[in-house]
C-alpha cells in the first residue's frame, strides 16, 4: 500500500522561502505521477504542481510559476516543493498526493489521485 507522508510546513515571512517534501513507501515511486495540493480553510483543493516521476516532467498553476519548483529524489523516494517569494495569503495545508495515472499533466485533476498524506500547514502561503 503507497503511503505518502508530508513534511516541512512552517511559518513564514512574506518573500520567504520553504521546502516541502513527501516521502512515498510502500510502492515503487518510478512510474508515478506525484501532484501538490493546497487547501484553505473554506476553499476547494486547488493544484499547484505535478511532476511525472519516469521522466520529470512538470506542471505548474499559473499562481505559482516562476516561484514553486517541484522535483524528485528516487533514491530517497522523495518528491519536493521548493517554494521562493511566499506571498502573504490565508494559511493553507499542503498535501502530496500520488496516481499511476497517463495523462497530459496538464489536466490532472484531485480527484486523478487516489493516494493522499496527510498534509502539512503552512501559516502563509499564496
Amino acid at each position: 500500500q503507497l503511503r505518502l507522508v508530508e513534511s516541512g510546513g512552517a511559518l513564514v515571512q512574506p518573500g520567504g522561502s520553504l521546502r516541502l517534501s513527501c516521502v512515498a513507501s510502500g510502492a515503487s515511486m518510478d512510474d508515478l505521477v506525484i501532484g501538490w495540493f493546497r487547501q484553505a480553510p473554506g476553499k476547494e483543493r486547488e493544484r499547484i504542481s505535478v511532476i511525472s516521476i519516469i521522466d520529470g516532467s512538470t506542471y505548474y498553476a499559473d499562481s505559482v510559476k516562476g516561484r514553486f519548483t517541484m522535483s524528485g529524489d528516487n533514491a530517497k523516494h522523495t518528491v519536493y516543493l521548493q517554494m521562493n517569494n511566499l506571498k502573504r495569503g490565508a494559511p493553507a495545508t499542503y498535501y502530496c498526493s500520488a496516481s499511476w495515472i497517463s495523462r497530459d499533466l496538464e489536466r490532472t485533476r484531485a480527484a486523478d489521485f487516489g493516494y493522499w498524506g496527510q498534509g502539512t500547514q503552512v501559516p502563509l502561503s499564496s
